[in-house]
């Protein structure tokens, strides 16, 4: 196949480049608008009870469940004449426009759970009907009417509807001023590489072609599926990432070929054949693990994998066939503009390739020496660095997630700061068949009521309060009863933090007390206890399916089932430092006022399962590159210690260039305003950095040192078997005895 691609690119390197103008240009016209039809959410599980059971609110009562707050301050005091009189014509404007429903006020009914507990403040909620985004467009078109002065009031917006566009607003501009942030410090770090200014632009051209590719892609899948529009922020760290190896690799093999005398069309065919064959089965093993989150059914976590795989796949493609007809093309121009030369007193100087060279051979001759000693350190300090995961604690992506400045963090945080109760919090308890049961349900809502951390349980059957009836059935009461009596709903609300540890004992309470009709659950928190345990369920089969399929890749590779496991061994360990540091930064609060974030004391449920999927694979990246040098020597002399030198050598300027260029991009990324993007970001930078510098640069070549020849130990069978299927870089034949002075 490689050889095909090698004549192919060799013999219409012209017409491949045409091509794939003529694709970029299609995918920035196709799939420019892919944001416009990005969504915010599908942290959720759509078949779990809380979905369930808010899908069933939202169809067929006429309230519906709120997702818009309106936040009035009155200086006055809301029980004021002026600000009675104001609230209730607010709340009849609201009542009145189109979409929505459901409208609860504090005026007229002085409800107390709508009321801040100085009278400050009054509430008002309500649901918008519709989609998502018809939603967003009501809501865009509502908010100027309502915000601001109203009388003797004064509205702010706030409710999951704002918060929702808030957050795609965000987004968006977090995304473009990463790009400027990325593209020019990537370029610098490739002139720094390359020392030429042509060979550092060739990468950048491929991680353009990968991230507009995806984004037609993605506007391709938005069409027959939901997809999150942070999957935008990992399409470019991603591509611009994966092309940046991918490129890295292939230039450097085409560079050192070209330097060993080879004619360009030769040098192609060597290439594509060594290097070009590690990149197909890096973005391979890459795919896979990404492809692990598609197992669960939160779109928010399948949408990183419809976005991860696409770039991965077709930055794969660009590198191996886009970019060796550029290479041949260009031919021993690739050298141009030869910085080093420019700037020297002397008029040139040593490749960096060189010095970098020298440098990870001393780093492999002083590893290979003291193994235990390295080893055992290694080790330590990513243990340690994992321990604060241990008291990690879960929860739902809320308001907080924006900066303190956002109209809708204000919001929420006045409710959580001056109202007794939590009604943006409130638990709906959906029951069916018991609309005709007046006596069932309110004493069920007095049960409930009874339970820690209630304040009251509204009904259709009256307001109940500590197991007692403190309001009975009225008008009010019609909304919590479907037009033709088929299903009824309780709200439950509480004192506690909308997604606490305690709420979600609460659901579980809730959930456990018995009732003469079949009842689910939904609301915030009820949707957390879900999530985790749709994760749980679901993460048994993604993790053995993607480390399955990563140690068959890794034996097709190596021919050993020592190294696949001691790749995932060493993959998990070094995950697991990032997650402890990820704990200990965003849960615990520590450098919250430098990196300019709201501490909640919780990480979101399923930012570990995306990021151990991403950081998986792209460990597994690097440890592809280093393998496939390590393995070469190996082959070609038998000698474990010489390889593992020479496999450093040859692949440690490659992997830490590749690595501070996809940091620089997830920093960028992780500079966004939104904390879970800023999360995503600089835990994955953390990731790499920590897999790139410890685990390849001392924990992989230090434990295979002590292993020796056991490395590659298989069984009898699978011997045959990868004899017959393995894959592998192939042979590149020198004197034993030659030094090696190029790495990148």
């Amino acid at each position: 196949m490689f050889e095909r691609l090698a004549r192919l690119t060799t013999a219409r390197p012209r017409l491949i480049l045409i091509l794939a103008l003529l694709f970029a240009a299609a995918a920035v016209v196709l799939g420019g608008g892919v944001a416009d039809r990005l969504q915010s959410g599908g942290t959720t599980d759509p078949g779990a009870e809380s979905s369930q059971a808010a899908e069933l609110l939202d169809r067929d009562f006429s309230a519906g469940r709120p997702n818009l707050a309106l936040l009035v301050k009155a200086e006055g005091g809301v029980d004021s004449a002026a600000a009675t009189a104001e609230g209730k014509r607010l709340t009849d404007r609201l009542a009145a426009t189109d979409s929505i429903k459901g409208v609860n006020s504090y005026w007229p009914s002085k409800a107390p759970a709508l009321r801040s507990a100085d009278g400050t403040y009054g509430l008002i909620v309500a649901h918008i009907a519709g989609t998502d985004t018809q939603a967003d467009k009501t809501l865009e078109a509502l908010a100027p009417e309502f915000r601001g002065s109203s009388g003797a009031l004064d509205v702010t917006i706030g409710g999951a509807a704002q918060i929702r566009a808030e957050v795609e607003e965000q987004s968006k501009k977090d995304l473009a001023r990463a790009e400027l942030i990325a593209l020019p410090l990537t370029l610098l770090i490739l002139v720094l590489v390359f020392r030429s200014a042509v060979a550092a632009l060739l990468p950048v051209v491929i991680g353009l072609i990968a991230i507009i590719g995806t984004n037609l892609s993605l506007r391709v899948i938005t069409g027959f599926a939901d997809v999150s529009v942070f999957a935008l922020n990992l399409t470019t760290a991603l591509g611009l990432g994966l092309a940046v190896d991918y490129g890295l690799f292939i230039v450097r093999r085409y560079r050192e070929e070209l330097h060993g005398g080879a004619r360009p069309a030769d040098a192609i065919r060597t290439t594509l054949a060594t290097a070009g064959r590690t990149v197909a089965f890096s973005a391979l093993t890459v795919a896979v693990a990404l492809s692990a989150m598609l197992l669960f059914p939160m779109y928010y976590l399948r949408s990183f994998a419809y976005g991860g795989i696409s770039v991965v796949l077709i930055a794969a493609t660009a590198a191996l066939l886009v970019l060796p007809a550029m290479l041949f093309l260009l031919g021993r121009r690739i050298d141009s503009l030869d910085l080093a030369k420019l700037f020297s007193r002397r008029g040139g100087s040593a490749p960096a390739a060189e010095a970098s060279g020298r440098r990870w051979r001393r780093i492999g001759e002083a590893v290979v020496k003291r193994p235990v000693v390295f080893a055992v350190t290694a080790s330590a300090l990513l243990i340690a660095l994992g321990l604060p995961f241990l008291g990690v604690t879960f929860g739902n992506i809320d308001d907080r997630q924006l900066p303190s400045s956002a109209e809708t963090h204000q919001v929420h945080q006045v409710i959580r700061d001056q109202f007794d109760s939590r009604p943006t919090g409130v638990l709906n308890v959906v029951t069916t068949g018991a609309a005709a049961e007046p006596d069932a349900i309110g004493s069920y809502a007095a049960t409930l009521s009874k339970l820690d951390g209630v304040v009251r349980v509204d009904s259709a059957a009256g307001v109940y309060e500590k197991g007692q009836q403190t309001q009975a059935a009225g008008p009010a009461q019609e909304r919590f009863t479907t037009a033709n009596g088929s299903a009824t709903y309780l709200d439950v609300i509480p004192s506690l933090e909308d997604v606490s540890s305690e709420s979600q004992h609460l659901v579980r309470e809730i959930r456990d007390v018995d009732s003469p009709f079949p009842v689910s659950v939904a609301g915030g928190a009820a949707e957390l206890v879900d999530t985790q345990d749709t994760l749980a369920d679901r993460l048994p089969y993604a993790l053995a399916a993607m480390v399955g399929v990563t140690m068959v890749l890794l034996f097709l590779m190596t021919g050993s089932v020592v190294v696949p496991i001691k790749a995932v061994v060493l993959n998990t360990l070094s995950l697991s430092a990032t997650f402890g540091a990820l704990v200990w930064v965003f849960q615990d609060g520590h450098f919250s006022g430098a990196l300019d974030f709201t501490v909640t004391g919780f990480i979101p449920a399923t930012l570990p399962v995306l990021m151990f999927c991403v950081a998986f694979g792209l460990s597994m990246d690097y440890e592809v590159f280093v393998l496939s040098r390590i393995k070469e020597e190996y082959d070609r002399t038998g000698n474990t210690t010489k390889a593992i030198v020479f496999g450093l050598q040859r692949s440690g300027g490659v992997v830490s260039a590749a690595a501070a260029v996809l940091s620089v991009v997830l920093i960028a990324i992780g500079t966004s305003q939104i904390t879970n993007v800023k999360m995503l970001g600089l835990g994955l930078a953390l990731a790499v950095l920590m897999d790139a510098i410890v685990v390849r640069g001392i924990l992989v070549p230090s434990v295979m040192q002590l292993l020796g020849r056991a490395n590659w130990w298989a069984p009898g069978p699978l011997r045959r078997v990868h004899g017959r299927f393995g894959i592998s870089e192939g042979e590149q034949r020198e004197p034993e005895s030659a030094k090696v002075s190029e790495s990148v």
